[in-house]
């Protein structure tokens, strides 16, 4: 897909869509009641990006602001969750590491209909392509590389320090989020497809050891942050919806699937696979991986196989969740209904690696 479509397809606003709309007028009149400094009168659009939490831009006369929402009728168990979201960029932000300002948790349905929060409209760059198209090589090589200290930033926050400590079960992670993913995966299924029957069974008997607990994104890839105007620098990154405390290597290698991906039109962020990296001046898998190590205090990465195919599987279960939503008439995006063709492909690809770290044998 061309990047230009990409970026036309993803980026920016547009209006509200009626099955997400609801009272401005009321809205206006909470948030003028507890924002210090708000003032109408408010417009508002719906963000295109974002499949799972509808996310608002909200226009006033002296500043913009954003709105993330539940998503209104029938939801998944713990999912959507928006005031952990609130949660924990509340704690991020006074230790500077890169995310919006928050100003409000709202969980009064009454107001626009589902439980919401609001944050600070962060202006700068978001880019819907790996390759980065229109930069030269140094800006490619220094962006990757804000990415990768930001990440390594992230997993070095103590987040006991920071009230973090029951934001998450520090063990069994991988093991957590496997049953977590093949309960939503199997309550979204639209059709049989026996790698992910394979998967289910496979990665909980091949469990890796977690080394540490850190704060993990659980989505860290290059379009859920916000880069400067100029600059290779991350002003915010975005989309904390999957955040937990669990294994920092889930996390990384979760990352690590823009370098492994096959190119699917329902992927927002395009692939390096195939790439000429070396001409685009984007660092390879390697020496990304040697980067992170050396900022985290790691000499190596294990079972990198077992975590492409962790992190595969999941994304595939993901995914498979938004295709239950197009089912039920509640997933947030337009697009969303392209997932339906990228679960099998994922699968597929995920077993791909399960082999590679033994499975089958």
């Amino acid at each position: 897909m061309p990047e230009a479509t990409r970026q036309d397809r993803y980026s920016g606003t547009k209006d509200v869509a009626d099955a997400l709309s609801f009272d401005t007028a009321r809205l206006e009149t909470y948030l003028a009641e507890h924002i210090d400094g708000f003032a109408g009168p408010l417009e508002v659009r719906q963000f295109k990006g974002g499949q799972s939490n509808p996310t608002y831009q909200l226009i006033t006369p002296d500043r913009k602001y954003v709105l993330r929402r539940k998503p209104p009728g029938k939801l998944l168990p713990s999912a959507h969750a928006v005031d952990r979201e609130f949660r924990i960029i509340s704690a991020l932000h006074p230790t500077g590491f890169p995310v919006a300002r928050p100003y409000l948790l709202c969980e009064d349905d009454a107001v626009i209909g589902t439980m919401f929060y609001v944050m600070d409209c962060v202006e700068g760059r978001i880019f819907w392509d790996g390759t980065l198209p229109g930069l030269d090589p140094a800006e490619r090589r220094a962006i990757y590389d804000a990415m990768n200290q930001t990440l390594a930033q992230l997993h070095d926050i103590d987040f006991l320090n920071i009230g973090l400590g029951d934001y998450g079960k520090p063990g069994n992670y991988i093991a957590r989020q496997i049953a977590r993913w093949s309960k939503q995966y199997q309550a979204s299924e639209t059709e049989t497809i026996t790698e992910m029957d394979k998967l289910i069974a496979w990665l909980p008997a091949h469990l890796p050891q977690d080394e540490r607990a850190s704060i993990v994104h659980g989505d860290f890839r290059i379009d859920n942050m916000v880069m400067h105007p100029s600059e290779p620098r991350v002003l915010a990154v975005l989309d904390w919806e999957l955040s937990t405390i669990g294994d920092p290597l889930a996390d990384f290698t979760y990352h690590l699937m823009q370098w492994q991906m096959p190119t699917l039109d329902a992927l927002s962020s395009g692939s390096l696979l195939g790439q000429d990296l070396h001409a685009l001046g984007i660092p390879t898998v390697e020496d990304y991986v040697a980067s992170y190590c050396r900022r985290t205090g790691r000499t190596t990465i294990p079972d990198m196989n077992y975590y492409a195919a962790y992190n595969f599987f999941r994304l595939a279960g993901i995914l498979q969740g938004i295709v239950g939503r197009v089912r039920d008439g509640t997933a947030a995006n337009a697009n969303a209904a392209q997932n339906a063709a990228a679960v099998r492909p994922l699968a597929e690809r995920a077993w791909h690696f399960a082999k590679l770290a033994g499975a089958g044998r």
